[in-house]
């Protein structure tokens, strides 16, 4: 498949699934986007059109940073720096907002949810 075709159906699948999601400041939206070497974490209040929170593997705060890359390693770490910001804003409850990104079982998607989780974010 070419990249501007796949591209467009990953573009299509978020817009999609954007339509259906709307975070507010009692519950924001927690939009992960996976790029290929970095992972993305924002918590956004729709209504407000504001982001509250956010982790990524770029962060100057984030631990290795320079080891850390688009996978599973990542991912769970990243969940748990976004669980502890969400937490440090005054968030508790989220709308998840896979952006497009397949949400596999023991994929990047499932093992950020968790970490998530793990450390006390409400789906």
């Amino acid at each position: 498949m070419r990249p501007e075709v796949k591209r467009k159906k990953e573009q299509k699948r978020r817009f999609r699934i954007r339509n259906k999601l709307k975070g507010t400041s009692a519950r924001p939206r927690m939009s992960v986007r996976f790029t290929e070497r970095n992972i993305y974490v924002q918590f956004i209040d729709d209504e407000k059109g504001q982001t509250l929170a956010s982790a990524s593997t770029r962060h100057k705060a984030q631990a290795d940073r320079e080891k850390l890359a688009a996978n599973k390693l990542a991912a769970e770490q990243i969940g748990k720096a976004a669980a502890e910001a969400a937490k440090g804003a005054g968030i508790t409850e989220v709308i998840f907002d896979r952006s497009g990104s397949r949400y596999v079982k023991g994929g990047k998607v499932d093992v950020l949810a968790n970490a998530a989780r793990g450390e006390g974010l409400k789906f």
